[in-house]
């Protein structure tokens, strides 16, 4: 053997053994091996064990695979559009909800809002317009987004999708400066749509069609300007000349090159037009012209025939009038309202607007960062602008976007809070309300006043739920249901809420009225099959039946000809006019001229059970014999000679709907004593009897799907919901089974138990249930199909920001901080202030006057939730503290914080020096100063919980030099971080007592979890750090910390060696500790061991491995490890910015995973996002998706075609019910 070749066989035997690999003499380990590879490596272990150093294996970390799972879709909506996008006469909404879209239809009749279709995209829609071809009848949404394409969609009401017409790339995926998709702006007539970046990069599209009258889409037409900051984009009406975009432009180059800042403090907004020349085929900059005031948003006047073109530009106090040629500009102030609290110093803007024109006027609603709406109209003089008039509308809450549509009504899409629907009632031209105009004379920087008031031209019809924004999550079943609640802490300023959510669909009592008794059954009936709506409620006793006519009131009459005498079993419409009772002694058949004619039981016999269609009845009488009756072309029901004996008593039997076209349903189902369910054919050739979704040609039963609903035997009832069948399923609790945006739902009720339930019409009550429960007859409407969770709202005063469930009592310590506001005694002291001005400033002729106002203006209160709070200025800060009980909802304790302190923080403890004693401690910030970051100090306020946890007793407060922005209870102690400073306090006589501290966090601590001796501590931008006390030597040292900079929202402890977090990007990871971490770690003042233990990127010598990466796409704000069912497994909760629920859950098998994993890949190609985002970078946006499977892109197999459909599942050996199953198995075993 060469010498070369045996130094290699040594080496290798060394690392062998050195790795505890082999014990192997050398001629065993071969070339090729495992070993011969790392030959090398023994050579530098056996050098480092020669010289004494000692060598850590590192042990892989277990895997963890997670299913991720929306369970309430984001509720905030940030863009609104209207138009007719299903091509019929009325009028949708397209809404975006960050990643989503949704298409809502108002009900004209009813005014409530109905979800047709919501649809996620994997992506950020920054952008949405509605266009129409010129000659149109069907609008098409072009939507922009961070893929970097244009897409433009239809909606196709008989599939009830949006297609995807066209998809150009013009430009690099993500949010970019300079790729296009944050603006969008249409050409009025449809011609053409220009799409803009917020810097430099402007393409224009032109939109036509084609022979086939299909819309085509032209290549781009640049009209790039470099150095130029776009605010704003809009498409100008100039009728069929060559179509034109208004832009708000800045340009910077010259503020860029200026290193003193002057030329920066000079530089003036543009107003560009660009003209797309339709003959040349090229865009041009028209025309440029500087503005005074700075422009937030444009609104484009109506041009052609119908106005006299050009633009609003909506600026700081101002609105102005713009167009080319002779046009003069038209300036005129928004108005402001009077005796108002606010900084005098704060200028005023429209945040939105809604444009309504019909042939023969327009006008515009735009409303104010307050708001206030003003009708906005302009007069003309022959195509020219002579003024502006504004006048005040009403108020409403600040919305995103606003949509008048041509039914008459308003939509709001809330910027925070819940979204609304209004009827317009009156135009506001015939009132007393003063208008504003341009042409009235006033000084410069001087406005017009205004008194706001309660709604007067809008009508609220409908509420649309919205959680966002979700700050603050606790899930705890804290009202002993067995199923846990989730607590929200929602909203914004004086429209935050704290809501209870529970799964289950919400219901609406229409009626309710007592009976005579107690009654079993109810069913509800038409005299025609024409009817819209039914006749008859006819309700069963033990031993009567009680017959109501349903009309204005619903009565009860004698002339139906159902039979009274008898308990009822069954009844319904036969044929198209006929009405059949069931009843234990015979069939009851009532034809239309009230003619009767009776079948009797035979013998002692008596009907048990039975089924019955519109031409079809099947009775099972005692002893498990059934018998068939079909009805004849005449109406007359006829017996079927033979008939069928069971081997068992029938406990249950079933007939389908006749189908369209066809003479009878082909199959019963027949439940049995024995616990079978039987499946009998009715043709009258077929007389096979077969045994457990029913396949409609052979009677076969598959795909069986299992759900416990409760402790009594279930009972179920058809009945119709928004058009389709559904099933009522009762047990110890109601359910739903219904189709909903093709996913299959089971929803329980949110109500008391049920016994009997049939579907009930009137016009009312257009899709109702009728119901009993024990003693009382009830209608019912559900309306919020697709809804996850009812809610029950208790309003706050102002944004909560944290809460915490005082575990004896179950109430909640909530802490509401606002920036930008007054206190309660800050705002009577103004108003007692203003209202002394008044009087002084009126001359003494006036004093009499002037002081009945000032004592209206101290007596006017109106609510906050509407009118919103005065805005008090920056480093304005206002607190409260609030005890309540989150099952009634009252306030037990309220606690009112001075001006400028904020509380940030907030913890329910136990010391261990002062027994079973709880206390809650409150974190507050004095003089706050966001930018540039300034503080006045903090406090730690310490209260105790007396009265059973209802009141709040102050014992004293702490102060510290920075804000106590996160506060955990830590054995018998409390742990607060200041700052950036980590301390450990006990609980003293007059103030806390700082026992120990570590200064070495980098940032600012926004986070504490506790386990053991362990403190993990979440930095607002470096991750998390992992922390040990060492109680002998009272010491905080830091032992680990995470490789990735992360900006920490919330935290949760999985184990004792890993934390899930969230960031401000969302983004979701887990991070785990590696098996042999040394938390035994030394402090090290003389500074001698940390000339050679750096530690790794000037960290820790320990770093946490990443378990998980996902992207969410929504800030999430809270993470909770928990159950939500009873007898489930744990999954991980997330909340978050927009209104979102969703769940991590974990897989219990490899099989599982690899399926799903399948799933998913098959989908990523087979059906890509909507809006032309790649998923896999979508869920990659910041670090590349890690053990994560995306259950909402594997749900959405459900929405693919039937074809597709069949091929994934064929590539999975499944069959589309199998992988729909396990879809819905894998949510049901976790959630709901």
């Amino acid at each position: 053997m060469a010498p070369r070749s045996f130094r290699r066989r040594f080496w290798q035997l060394r690392v062998a053994r050195t790795l505890g690999l082999a014990e192997r003499p050398v001629e065993e380990v071969r070339e090729g091996s495992t070993l011969s590879g790392l030959w090398w490596i023994g050579f530098v272990v056996w050098l480092l064990r020669l010289s004494g150093a000692t060598i850590r294996w590192h042990k892989p970390v277990a895997s963890m695979f997670l299913y991720n799972l929306t369970l309430q879709r984001a509720t905030g909506i940030s863009y609104a559009i209207h138009g007719n996008f299903s091509g019929t006469k009325q009028q949708e909404i397209v809404v975006s909800r960050g990643k989503i879209l949704e298409l809502l239809r108002p009900d004209p009749n009813t005014g409530k809002v109905h979800t047709l279709l919501t649809v996620e995209v994997f992506g950020v829609i920054c952008s949405l317009m509605a266009f129409r071809l010129t000659g149109g009848t069907k609008d098409y949404i072009v939507v922009g987004s961070d893929s970097g394409r244009i897409v433009i969609l239809e909606y196709q009401p008989s599939k009830n999708v949006f297609e995807k017409i066209h998809q150009e790339t013009f430009g690099k995926s993500g949010c970019r400066r300079i790729v296009p998709g944050q603006y969008l702006a249409v050409d009025p007539k449809g011609r053409a749509v220009m799409i803009s970046a917020i810097e430099k990069q402007k393409l224009v599209y032109i939109l036509n069609r084609d022979a086939a009258a299909r819309l085509t889409i032209s290549s781009p037409l640049e009209a790039h300007k470099a150095n130029t900051l776009v605010f704003h984009v809009v498409g100008v009406d100039v009728g069929f000349e060559n179509p034109m975009f208004a832009c708000l432009e800045m340009d910077y180059e010259e503020a860029d090159s200026d290193p003193t800042g002057e030329a920066a403090a000079n530089t003036q907004q543009t107003l560009t037009f660009y003209e797309l020349d339709l003959g040349l085929n090229h865009v041009v900059r028209k025309y440029s012209e500087p503005l005074e005031e700075h422009g937030n948003f444009l609104i484009t006047v109506p041009g052609g025939s119908d106005g006299p073109s050009g633009v609003l530009i909506c600026s700081e106090n101002y609105i102005t009038y713009k167009n080319f040629g002779d046009q003069p500009d038209i300036r005129c102030p928004i108005p402001r309202r009077r005796n108002d609290l606010d900084d005098p110093e704060r200028g005023m803007i429209f945040v939105c607007s809604a444009t309504h024109k019909t042939k023969s006027m327009f006008f515009f609603l735009a409303q104010t960062e307050q708001g206030d709406i003003f009708k906005i109209t302009l007069e003309t003089d022959e195509d020219m602008v002579t003024e502006i008039r504004l006048k005040y509308f009403d108020t409403v809450p600040v919305a995103a976007a606003m949509c008048v549509l041509k039914m008459g009504f308003l939509f709001v899409a809330s910027e925070f809070g819940n979204h609304y629907l209004y009827q317009i009632a009156h135009l506001g031209d015939d009132d007393e309300e003063p208008e504003f105009s341009s042409a009235m004379p006033l000084e410069e920087g001087d406005t017009f006043f205004f008194q706001p008031r309660l709604l007067k031209n809008l009508v609220l019809v409908d509420e649309l739920d919205s959680l966002s924004p979700i700050l603050c999550c606790q899930i705890a079943d804290l009202a002993n249901e067995d199923t846990p609640q989730l607590y929200v802490a929602c909203g914004r300023g004086p429209r935050s809420s704290l809501r209870v959510l529970r799964h289950g669909l919400e219901v609406s009592e229409m009626a309710v009225s007592e009976l005579p008794g107690n009654p079993n059954a109810v069913w509800t009936v038409r005299r025609h099959v024409e009817d819209e709506f039914d006749a008859y409620i006819i309700v069963s006793f033990v031993n009567a039946t009680l017959v109501l006519s349903i009309g204005e009131t619903v009565e009860e009459v004698t002339d139906s000809g159902f039979l009274g005498t008898t308990p009822t079993l069954s009844c319904s419409l036969l044929g198209d006019d006929a009405l059949v009772q069931v009843y234990p002694d015979g069939i009851r058949h009532i034809r239309a001229d009230k003619r009767v004619n009776e079948w009797k039981t035979p013998g002692k016999k008596t009907i048990v059970k039975c089924a019955v269609n519109q031409r079809q009845v099947v009775i099972a009488l005692t002893g498990g014999e059934l018998v068939y009756f079909e009805m004849d072309p005449s109406g007359q029901l006829n017996e079927y000679t033979e008939r069928k004996e069971m081997s068992a008593d029938v406990v249950c039997m079933s007939l389908a709907n006749v189908p369209p076209g066809e003479q009878r349903s082909r199959f019963l189902a027949v439940g049995l004593v024995d616990n079978t369910v039987r499946i009998i054919s009715l043709d009258p050739s077929n007389g096979v009897l077969l045994r457990t979704v029913l396949d409609p040609v052979t009677g076969d039963l598959s795909d069986t799907r299992t759900r416990y609903l409760g402790s009594r035997p279930v009972k179920l009832f058809r009945v119709r919901m928004q058009g389709q069948e559904a099933v009522l399923a009762m047990s110890s609790r109601s359910w739903l089974s219904y189709s909903y945006q093709s996913r299959f739902h089971l929803t329980p009720l949110s109500y008391e138990t049920l016994e009997f339930a049939s579907g009930f019409a009137s016009e009312q009550c257009p899709e109702g249930i009728v119901a009993i429960s024990t003693n009382t007859l009830r209608i019912l409407a559900l309306e919020k199909l697709g809804a996850v969770f009812n809610q029950v709202a208790f309003p706050l005063q102002y944004t909560p920001r944290k809460f915490v469930i005082h575990p004896e009592s179950n109430n909640v310590i909530i802490i509401e901080t606002d920036h930008n506001a007054y206190t309660e005694a800050t705002k009577a002291q103004r108003k007692q202030q203003m209202a002394e001005e008044m009087v002084e400033a009126a001359g003494e002729d006036e004093r009499e006057l002037a002081a009945e106002m000032a004592a209206a203006f101290l007596n006017e209160n109106l609510p906050e939730s509407i009118f919103g709070a005065p805005k008090a200025g920056n480093g304005q800060w206002a607190s409260v503290i609030r005890v309540m009980n989150p099952i009634q909802g009252n306030t037990l304790d309220l606690i009112q914080l001075e001006q400028n302190e904020a509380a940030f923080s907030v913890a329910v403890c136990r010391f261990s020096n002062t027994g079973d004693e709880w206390y809650v401690l409150v974190g507050v910030a004095k003089d706050l100063i966001l930018n540039p970051h300034s503080v006045a100090g903090g406090f730690v306020y310490t209260y105790k919980l007396v009265n059973s946890g209802e009141k709040l007793e102050f014992l004293h407060k702490t102060p510290v030099e920075e804000v106590p922005a996160a506060i955990a209870p830590f054995q018998g102690r409390v742990l607060i971080g200041v700052g950036k400073l980590l301390r450990v306090y006990d609980l003293g006589k007059k103030k806390l007592l700082r026992k120990c501290e570590n200064k070495h966090i980098a940032n600012y601590i926004c986070g504490i979890q506790t386990i053991g001796h362990r403190v993990i501590v979440s930095d607002v931008q470096e991750s998390f750090i992992w922390v040990r006390y060492k109680r002998n030597e009272n010491q905080l040292i830091i032992f680990a910390d995470d490789t990735y900079p992360r900006w920490v929202t919330t935290a949760t402890l999985l184990d004792y060696d890993t934390v899930a977090g969230a960031d401000k990007f969302g983004n979701i990871c887990v991070v785990r500790l590696p098996p042999n971490t040394n938390d035994e770690v030394d402090e090290d003042p003389t500074g001698n061991k940390a000339l050679w233990d750096r530690g790794l990127l000037n960290g820790a010598s320990q770093k946490a491995e990443v378990i998980m990466n996902y992207h969410v796409g929504e800030t999430v704000l809270s993470l909770q490890k928990t159950t939500l069912i009873p007898g489930g497994s744990e999954s991980l909760v997330y909340t978050t910015l927009s209104g979102g629920i969703g769940i991590l859950v974990p897989f219990t098998s490899h099989e599982d995973h690899d399926f799903f994993q399948h799933v998913e890949m098959h989908l990523r190609s087979e059906h890509p996002p909507l809006c032309g985002r790649d998923h896999l970078s979508f869920r990659s946006y910041y670090f590349p998706v890690k053990n994560v499977i995306d259950g909402d892109l594997c749900e959405q197999f459900n929405s693919m075609e039937l074809n597709k459909q069949k091929n994934v599942a064929e590539e999975l050996d499944r069959t589309p019910p199998e992988v729909s199953k396990k879809l819905e198995d894998i949510r049901t075993r976790y959630a709901f």
